[in-house]
C-alpha cells in the first residue's frame, strides 16, 4: 500500500509541476499568508479534547446520549450531553454538550465512516480548491468538506444546540474537535460559529486533519480563529492531504495554524524512544514539523495521545438506538436522527428505559 501511496504522491507531482509551466507568467501577486502569533499550547487541555474526539465514534446513541459509553469516562467525566445529530445520507455523526472541566459547550464531530478508510485517503489525492469561501476574497476550500458541515442536518442543529445550551448555562465559551474529516468538519463549524454567529471565544482542537483551503482561506481563518490547535502524529498521512505544493501558492491546499506534532525520537547514547510534542510555527507548514517526514502511515492517523481511534467497517454507516430515545427528538424520512434534552438535566439509560 505505501508503495503505491508514493507512486500516487509522484503523480500528483508531475500534475502539479505542469501546472506551473503553463501558469508562469501569469501569476497574479500572490496573498501574502498572515496569521496572529501569539499561541499557547497547553498538554493537559490536548489530551482531555482527545477523549472527546474519540468519544464521538460510539455508535450506541444510548450510551452515549447519557454519557456511559466505553469512552465516556476519565477526563470527560461529567459531561452532560445536550444533543446527538446522525446524518445518516452524509455518514456524519456530531454531538454537543457541557463539559464542567473546561466549563464550556464541547462540539465534537466524527471522522470518515461508511466507506474504508483506505480508499477516502487515496482520492484526496486528487481534490481539487473548487468553492470560493463566501465573504472572503480568494479564499477557495474544499467543497465536499464545506458541505459535509453546511448542506447537511448538521448545522442548523448543531446552532439550534448551542444556542438552548447558552439559555442554560450563560455565555460560556465554544470547543469544538473532531478527528480526521471530523477535524476538517469541525473548522468549518467553528469559521461559522465566530463569523456568521457572532460567537465570542470560539477554539478549536483538531487531529490528524486533512488540508481544507488555500492560503488565503489559512490567513482568514488564523485570524477568526487563533486559538486553534491542529495536532499532527508522526507519519500520519491525512495531514499531507490533499498535497501541497510549495512553488503553486495559488493552486494548492494550505493548513492553517498552529500545527503541534507528536513524534518519537531515539537518544543515539541510550537507545531509548523518547516522545516529543514540537509546537510549530504560525505558517501552517513549518517545514520542520509533520512536512519534515513521509506521511505514509494510517496507523499514526488512528492513534494520538495513546488514544486509538476506531477503524470503521467498509460500506457501514449504522448506530445502535434504543426506540425509546425518539421521544427525545426526530427521525426524518431519511433516517437523519436529531436527539436534544433539555440543557442542566442529567438523564440515564433507567430513566430512558421506563420512559421518564
Amino acid at each position: 500500500m505505501i508503495g503505491y501511496m508514493e507512486i500516487r504522491g509522484w503523480l500528483m507531482l508531475f500534475f502539479f509541476a505542469l501546472l506551473l509551466v503553463f501558469s508562469v507568467g501569469s501569476e497574479a501577486k500572490l496573498m501574502e499568508y498572515e496569521t496572529n502569533s501569539s499561541y499557547v499550547y497547553n498538554h493537559t487541555f490536548a489530551i482531555v479534547m482527545v477523549e472527546y474526539a474519540s468519544a464521538v465514534y460510539i455508535s450506541d446513541m444510548t450510551a452515549l446520549f447519557t454519557w456511559t459509553c466505553s469512552r465516556c469516562h476519565g477526563l470527560t467525566q461529567g459531561f452532560e450531553v445536550v444533543q446527538l445529530v446522525v446524518d445518516v445520507e452524509s455518514c456524519l455523526q456530531s454531538y454537543v454538550g457541557v463539559a464542567k472541566d473546561p466549563q464550556a459547550i464541547i462540539i465534537a464531530f466524527r471522522g470518515t465512516r461508511g466507506t474504508s478508510i483506505q480508499n477516502w485517503i487515496e482520492d484526496l489525492f486528487w481534490k481539487q480548491l473548487d468553492l470560493d469561501y463566501p465573504g472572503m476574497p480568494g479564499a477557495k476550500v474544499h467543497s465536499g468538506f464545506y458541505r459535509a458541515y453546511h448542506c447537511t442536518t448538521i448545522r442548523p442543529a448543531i446552532l439550534n444546540a448551542v444556542k438552548k445550551a447558552k439559555e442554560a448555562y450563560g455565555d460560556l465559551d465554544i470547543i469544538v474537535t473532531g478527528h480526521s474529516m471530523g477535524g476538517a468538519i469541525a473548522a468549518f463549524c467553528a469559521l461559522d460559529l465566530i463569523v456568521n454567529h457572532n460567537a465570542p471565544n470560539v477554539q478549536v482542537v483538531t487531529f490528524g486533519q486533512p488540508r481544507i483551503g488555500n492560503a488565503a482561506f489559512a490567513s482568514y481563518y488564523g485570524k477568526h480563529l487563533p486559538k486553534t490547535t491542529r495536532v499532527t502524529h508522526g507519519h500520519d498521512i491525512v495531514p499531507h492531504l490533499p498535497p501541497y505544493f510549495s512553488m503553486l501558492r495559488r493552486k494548492t491546499y494550505h493548513h492553517f495554524p498552529r500545527e503541534v506534532w507528536l513524534h518519537d525520537t531515539t537518544s543515539k547514547l541510550k537507545c531509548l524512544a523518547y516522545n516529543y510534542e514540537t509546537v510549530c510555527d504560525d505558517s501552517g507548514e513549518d517545514p520542520d514539523c509533520s512536512r519534515s517526514v513521509v506521511g505514509n502511515s494510517i496507523q499514526d492517523h488512528l492513534s494520538y495521545y495513546g488514544v486509538e481511534f476506531p477503524t470503521d467497517d467498509p460500506g457501514t454507516c449504522w448506530i445502535v438506538m434504543d426506540p425509546l430515545l425518539v421521544k427525545y427528538g426526530s427521525i426524518d424520512s431519511e433516517g437523519n436522527v436529531v436527539l436534544l434534552k433539555n440543557p442542566a438535566t442529567p438523564i440515564t439509560q433507567a430513566q430512558i428505559a421506563v420512559g421518564k
